[in-house]
Formats: C-alpha cells, structure tokens, sequence
C-alpha cells in the first residue's frame, strides 16, 4: 500500500524492509531525580513508590567483601499486605550497608569530615547522593534496630550538630576509636573465636589470620547463635578457629573490646594472628565436627563438601 511521505521527511515514500536487524538505537531516557535537602529535624521522609530505591554495588572498593553502595533504580514492585513493611526492611538494609561503607571505608573518598574517633557529621552524610531519599530518622531507626550494634550516634554540638560512626570493622585508621584494651588474661573472654569459610581454610593454616585490609582482625566471644554474641561473626560461616587468648598476649599481641562487643586484634607487626595461637577448628557446615591443625596432606583429606554460597565458589578457593 502506497503512503504519502510525511511533511518533511523528502519526496521519497519508499518504506525501509523490516529485517531481523536493528538499527542504532537512542539511549534510553534517564530522568534524573531531585532530592530535597536531608534535615535532621525532618520527620520520617515519604516512602517512595514500591520498586524506586535499590542498591547499586558495581563498584568495589578493593577491601575484602565490600562494595561501594548506591542508590539506584530497581525494577518492580512489591505487592499485597506486606510491601509498605516489606520495602521499609528492604530500604533499611540499603541504607545499612551504604553507612557500612562510608564509615567503615570510604570516609575520605567521599570527603567525609572524620574525627580522630570516627565521628562524623550526620547532616554531612545525607549529604552525598548515596544517601539520596534517606533522612535523619531513618538513619536513627536503622541505629537502633540493627541486631549487630554497628553504628553509634551521639548529639554534638550545634556547630556539627548529630554525629554517627561505625563502632568496629574500619580499613581507614582511626586513632581514638574508643576501644577497651584486654591487657590481663582474665580480662579476655573465655571463648575467643574467628569464623571464616572453606575457601580460606588452607591459607589461614599456613600463614594464620590476617587482618585483609581492615585495622584489625575480628574475633567473637562464641558461635554464632551462642548467648552473648552479638557481632564479631558471620551467622553463614563454615569453619570456626578457636585463639588461644592468653598466649597471644603473653607474646605481645594486644587486644581490645569494642563499644557493639567484637574483640579485636592488630595481630603482629604483619598484621597476622599466627596458626601457633590457635587452639582448635571446628566444621560448622554442612555439620559440626572437629577439624586438624595439621595442613598439608591432612588438610586435602578435610576439606570440606564443595559447595557455593553464590554460585561459583569452590570449597577451597
């Protein structure tokens, strides 16, 4: 069928075949969004419309396991009774992990005013586009609520006005991070213990637990799911490495007690907690059972079932 040629568009009214081939396309659309300035005297902030606010973690920081969160867009919606409080959770575990890496990691980058004791302004923080669409409030609820006592806030003073900071896990230095030093056997706990994952195993018993970027390395005072453990312990790990406390400290390792209860070494000038300090192993997955502290051949006999948390781990990869 013959059709006239739109105004504009040439004399000629020869149609383009359709092929299985597609032309250049435009980019798509990008509308951007404009946030209002945080306050921290707002109110709760609006909840967006379900499916508005995700987490973007392309872009690592180089520190182990750690992402640099953003606020992104994500595809769906949540429906039926529970998506208001469904998308509450989700957006809190956002905000979460976002101030997980500001105050753990990316202070500095960020151009994050950090005192010497890891405090830094609340206002300043809502600030930055990672934080686009959270308020004060929702930061003091996720505060509050978060089972590992990550996070500390403190009023300051009305020049800085609320202050937040990470209370342990940091890969910045932070000088005058209150920490309460264990300087007496009597003073550490009974049970000190750092869980880590098959992947890790052979090379935790050849060189010992190393602080992998962080300031320090992070012991817990039991398993998880133990009375009394609050942070210090992946709830998902596999193998648990039991220290001998004491004769760590009698060698000149040094320990100290965070404000949320992790307890927290420097290791030696290398920053490792030699395999000679370790007591025991446990297998914690797929069940409990005793593991050597041989290495070697007798670590290829031990390990454990291959499995993977995402996909393509291997168990001692």
């Amino acid at each position: 069928m013959r059709r006239d040629p739109l105004p504009g568009s040439g004399s000629s009214n020869v149609q383009p075949a359709l092929t299985g081939r597609r032309g250049p396309q435009a980019p798509p659309l990008r509308l951007k969004r404009k946030c209002p300035p945080p306050s921290s005297s707002a109110s709760h902030w609006p909840l967006p419309a379900p499916g508005a606010l995700g987490v973007d973690s392309s872009a690592t920081t180089g520190v182990a396991g750690h992402s640099e969160f953003r606020v992104g867009s994500r595809a769906g919606a949540l429906q039926g009774p529970g998506a208001t409080s469904g998308l509450l959770q989700d957006r809190d575990v956002q905000l979460s992990k976002a101030l997980s890496y500001a105050l753990r990691h990316g202070a500095l980058k960020l151009g994050l005013p950090m005192r010497a004791d890891g405090f830094v302004p609340l206002d300043a923080l809502l600030q930055l586009p990672q934080f686009c669409g959270f308020s004060a409030e929702d930061v003091r609820r996720v505060v509050d609520t978060n089972q590992k006592q990550r996070f500390a806030l403190q009023p300051g003073d009305p020049s800085t006005g609320p202050l937040i900071r990470a209370n342990q896990g940091h890969s910045l230095q932070v000088p005058e991070l209150e920490l309460m030093p264990l300087e007496t056997p009597q003073a550490l706990p009974l049970t000190l213990v750092h869980g880590t994952f098959w992947r890790h195993w052979p090379s935790i018993l050849l060189k010992g637990l190393s602080c992998r970027g962080r300031t320090h390395i992070h012991l817990a005072p039991g398993l998880p799911g133990d009375p009394g453990v609050i942070s210090g312990i992946r709830p998902n790990c596999e193998v648990a490495v039991f220290i001998d406390g004491p004769l760590a400290l009698a060698d000149g390792v040094p320990f100290f007690l965070s404000a949320n209860g992790v307890i927290l070494t420097p290791g030696n000038a290398d920053g490792f907690l030699l395999p000679k300090y370790f007591k025991e192993a446990l297998q914690l997955r797929p069940t409990r059972k005793s593991l050597s502290l041989a290495g070697d051949e007798e670590t290829e006999r031990q390990r454990g079932p291959k499995h993977s948390a995402r996909g393509k781990r291997m168990t001692q990869q």
